[in-house]
């Protein structure tokens, strides 16, 4: 179970991204005191955690009640980040992780609608999050398992937002992208894995 939380842990950290939407939370909170930011940030994560605790738990229960098995499930996912993974390899934020336009400080709360969803928990996590819940072993060890690895990037995710203006002082654009386009190399490994896996399931001995 320690691999597959180190393969959770990589995968959830790269559809996410932390480092990759900081640009964006920067963008979507200036105007505000650093107070202001890091109050922005804490309520992001938080409402992010309950957003993905939500699918762990409820996941298998929305595809029964859809009658969508877990391979076809993993096989959209995969399709689904590797899409994400094309726009990281290409340092641009993927439309399911930013929004139009990078909306100005206003007065409805941020940390709900465009932070906590579809920039932190957005599609691409929760995917990465349902398909692993079905991985190998028990159901609640490895939700466990997952569990544990997304309250470990979430709580990455608020350092790097509680300390993003200093971070983003001392890295150049360039840095970023290089950070980025890694992010989506690994990202594109793991999502050909999972759809490999899917269709192994959907059609057993295809592979082979």
């Amino acid at each position: 179970m320690v691999a597959y939380f180190i393969h959770s842990l990589i995968s959830i950290f790269a559809v996410m991204n932390p480092l990759g939407i900081m640009p964006t939370f920067l963008a979507l909170t200036s105007g505000y005191s650093a107070d202001e930011q890091r109050h922005t940030a804490r309520k992001a994560v938080v409402n992010s955690f309950f957003i993905l605790l939500a699918f762990l738990i409820f996941g298998s229960v929305i595809l029964n009640l859809f009658s969508i098995t877990i391979n076809a499930f993993r096989v959209a996912g995969g399709i689904l980040l590797f899409g994400i993974a094309y726009d990281l390899l290409h340092a641009k934020p993927s439309p399911i992780q930013s929004t139009e336009g990078e909306e100005k400080k206003s007065e409805q709360d941020i940390s709900v609608t465009p932070l906590a969803i579809p920039i932190v928990a957005g599609p691409g996590t929760i995917t990465t999050v349902m398909a692993l819940a079905a991985g190998p072993g028990s159901i609640i060890r490895t939700s466990l398992v997952v569990f544990l690895a997304f309250v470990v990037v979430l709580a990455a995710a608020f350092a790097i937002f509680y300390y993003a203006p200093w971070i983003n002082s001392r890295l150049s654009e360039s840095q970023l992208n290089v950070i980025t386009r890694l992010m989506g190399f690994l990202l594109s490994i793991i999502a050909v894995q999972m759809a490999a896996n899917g269709l192994g399931g959907l059609f057993p001995g295809w592979l082979r």
